[in-house]
């Protein structure tokens, strides 16, 4: 039985309360039809009705205002079901979970099995999975595998980002200015030109700061002038050039870059109470006492070019992508403080994690068919090639002086190819059947070893292939209800570990799992309100998994026999009434580690909750997957009162997800409590929407919570963001 706190159940109960009741719908004759949503959920523009997949899409105000805030891409955590984004690098490096189902590697070569596409180009490597959002059509959540239309790493779900493009119409755009608390600034904006009758051309920007707001009490500190931190700066900006000669032909070219500097992740000594989860006594989130440096930037860019033939009966497309980490440096301490403590801190470790000249390369043909009939269809190649280098310094806390040094490359190419079908065999009853072939292969090395003992060879060759493949079915029920269900099967390559701390290369052999959902997609109550629910239940065998910390500050891979996940989805939006709209989604997700041979080191200060092998090791076998909650919840509710030639309005939005683990092992310590964060946005939009000034609130409860931790010598952890208050002012032209 879950039990909650008093401020858990009341915003449960309003989130219960902001829900719709169906006869308060059905009796509110005045409240205006939905519009339609379209997803690019199976490579083709469809309504999200229609399509055999657990698909979300968040787009238009609600996107604009998770945005407000300055926050970077882990804003989409809980914002809609079963989805959870967290780092411990800050505002690089994200790691996604879909269903519970996730990767936890802060390798910088790490592999996820959820996969980031934007503008339909993979972004492979966790740098590049970063960018931030802006001038963004709509954010798309696939829950589940999608091998079959997607390129790389895709068994656990994608997560699919699309830029607003160039056209031709008119000159517009707009912009985006927002201040707020501890110096949060926002600007972005973007304006589309018609250059010609052939030409257009969509400038896109952003900028965001934070100031330093955490005092560091240090002596050290404050001798060196690094007596603030946990602030940010960072820009981006996209180019995009349209070129249509004729109705049969167009080129799409898409020029993009970020820069973002500012402090890594502040890692705090024995954060955390002894025996339980709680903040340790006197714990002051203001400020921190730490003797090493902390510092971050990240350079990227890239560029990809879209081009499409309608060539009658078929359409052929051609994307081609190219991405560049051209520098990245983060460096924290991750002992978190100094020999003074806070509390005992055995060793004086700093750490830095770099990523020099990597470069993704991409290529995708793909021809589908145009004809009207009961049957369409879709196929393509597809070839990736990356090429980089990583590594880690060690440093001392007390000199700051380098202590080792390692650097890996890897290159890694592969090439697919795949094909779908759609077939109507009746006007109610539609089946989908898609197949992909995969051919994966994978050249690791050690560049350098300074101070670093390299166990065992100093290069890994991996290679694999697979076949994947999905089936799935859509009846009709009646006009506005549609059932599905649907089997599919997904795939990752083997992943490659650096050598580190006397342990050699370690390789994880590929994962694979097999995904079974059904659900129902209904439009409600005249067409004024729409609903999803899902089951799910996959296993996934060869599991990669990541083992950190322990007493001896190990990093590796492993692969545990079988997981298993199982649950619900459901989503809901809603016009109640003239002004008054709701949304509401929800997931419940249950997770298990299976492998009764599998265990793994020790804390080194943490209570462990979990049995004890001969060997002193802890036996994993049936422990949840690290950052899976099981409830998932999410709200959000507008409310417009027309005022003069505009509209006043007030908009809410909820997410609450319960207790999560941090790693493998379960512990008294290393687990975060449930969290719930909420927005408010108060407002008048003026001359038909083409002018908005706002004031609003992210975090609003400003509840803080334990978000990871480091397993090496201490009860070291780092937190959620902080309450954030400011305005905001948007116009259009």
């Amino acid at each position: 039985m879950i039990k909650l706190s008093r401020m858990h159940q009341r915003v449960l109960l309003a989130v219960a309360a902001a829900m719709p009741v169906g006869a308060a719908v059905a009796q509110t004759t005045a409240a205006p039809e939905l519009q339609q949503v379209t997803v690019t959920a199976q490579r083709r523009t469809e309504n999200i009705k229609e399509v055999p997949v657990s698909v979300t899409a968040i787009k238009g105000e609600k996107l604009d205002v998770l945005v407000s805030g300055g926050d970077d891409i882990r804003l989409l955590a809980g914002k809609v079901p079963s989805l959870n984004v967290e780092s411990s690098n800050g505002r690089t490096f994200p790691r996604f979970y879909i269903r519970g189902y996730g990767n936890t590697d802060f390798s910088n070569f790490a592999s996820q099995p959820v996969s980031l596409v934007v503008d339909e180009v993979v972004q492979e490597n966790p740098m590049l999975k970063g960018f931030p959002i802006f001038d963004v059509a709509a954010v798309e959540v696939l829950a589940g595998p999608q091998g079959t239309l997607f390129g790389r790493n895709t068994p656990a779900g994608v997560v699919k980002f699309e830029s607003e493009k160039p056209h031709l119409k008119k000159l517009e755009g707009y912009y985006n200015l927002s201040y707020g608390t501890r110096g949060t600034a926002n600007v972005e904006g973007a304006v589309n030109v018609p250059l010609s009758d052939k030409w257009a051309m969509r400038v896109s920007t952003l900028r965001q700061h934070r100031d330093n707001y955490v005092d560091n009490y240090a002596d050290v500190a404050k001798t060196q002038k690094t007596g603030e931190l946990d602030g940010y700066n960072e820009h981006a900006e996209r180019v995009q050039f349209l070129y249509t000669p004729n109705a049969s032909f167009s080129a799409l070219l898409n020029l993009h870059q970020r820069a973002t500097t500012g402090s890594a992740r502040l890692f705090r000594a024995n954060l955390i109470k002894k025996g339980t989860n709680d903040f340790a006594d006197g714990v002051d989130l203001g400020s921190l006492v730490s003797n090493g440096r902390n510092f971050q930037h990240l350079d990227t860019n890239g560029s990809n070019l879209r081009l499409t033939w309608d060539l009658g009966p078929v359409k052929l497309y051609s994307i081609t992508g190219y991405e560049h980490v051209g520098d990245y440096f983060s460096r924290g301490d991750i002992d978190g403080g100094t020999p003074a403590g806070p509390g005992f801190i055995p060793f004086q470790v700093e750490t830095g994690g770099f990523v020099h000249g990597l470069r993704q390369y991409t290529q995708e043909f793909r021809v589908e068919s145009k004809q009207v009939g009961p049957m369409s269809w879709q196929a393509g190649t597809y070839y990736f090639n990356e090429d980089g280098k990583v590594g880690t310094n060690n440093y001392s806390s007390v000199t700051w002086g380098q202590t080792s040094h390692l650097e890996s490359h890897q290159k890694n190419t592969a090439w697919a190819a795949f094909a779908s079908v759609n077939y109507a065999l009746t006007d109610d009853f539609t089946v989908r059947g898609g197949v992909r072939y995969t051919d994966d292969k994978k050249h690791f090395n050690t560049v350098a070893a300074e101070n670093v003992v390299q166990v065992g060879p100093s290069f890994v060759d991996e290679s694999k292939s697979k076949v994947n493949w999905d089936l799935s079915g859509t009846y009709k029920l009646n006009r506005d209800v549609n059932l599905y269900a649907r089997v599919a099967t997904g795939f990752r390559a083997p992943s490659i570990a650096a050598a580190n701390s006397s342990v050699p290369i370690t390789v994880a052999d590929a994962e694979t799992i097999t995904s079974i959902e059904g659900g129902i997609k209904a439009d409600l109550f005249d067409r004024r309100a729409r609903a999803t629910f899902s089951v799910f239940d996959y296993d996934v065998k060869n599991q990669q998994l990541t083992v950190v910390g322990g007493n001896s500050n190990v990093t590796k891979l492993i692969n545990a026999a079988k997981s298993r996940g199982r649950g619900v989805e459901f989503d809901f939006e809603g016009n109640i009434a003239t002004g008054l709209k709701v949304t509401a989604g929800g997931s419940y997700n249950f997770t298990e580690i299976r492998d009764p041979s599998l265990s793994v080191n020790k804390c080194a200060q943490c209570t462990v909750l979990d049995p004890i092998n001969g060997a002193g090791r802890v036996v994993i076998d049936g422990n949840p997957l690290p950052q899976a909650p099981k409830w998932m919840l999410n709200a959000t509710a507008r409310y417009g009162i027309p005022m003069g030639d505009g509209e006043f309005f007030v908009f809410t939005d909820w997410a609450y997800r319960s207790k999560i683990n941090f790693f493998l092992y379960e512990a008294a310590e290393f687990s975060g409590k449930p969290l719930t964060e909420g927005g408010l946005r108060v407002g008048y939009t003026w001359d038909a929407g083409k002018y908005e000034v706002a004031a609003f609130g992210r975090n609003i409860l400003d509840q803080r919570c334990i978000t990871g931790a480091i397993d090496f010598n201490n009860l070291t952890g780092f937190t959620n963001e902080p309450r954030v208050w400011g305005v905001q002012f948007k116009g259009n032209f």
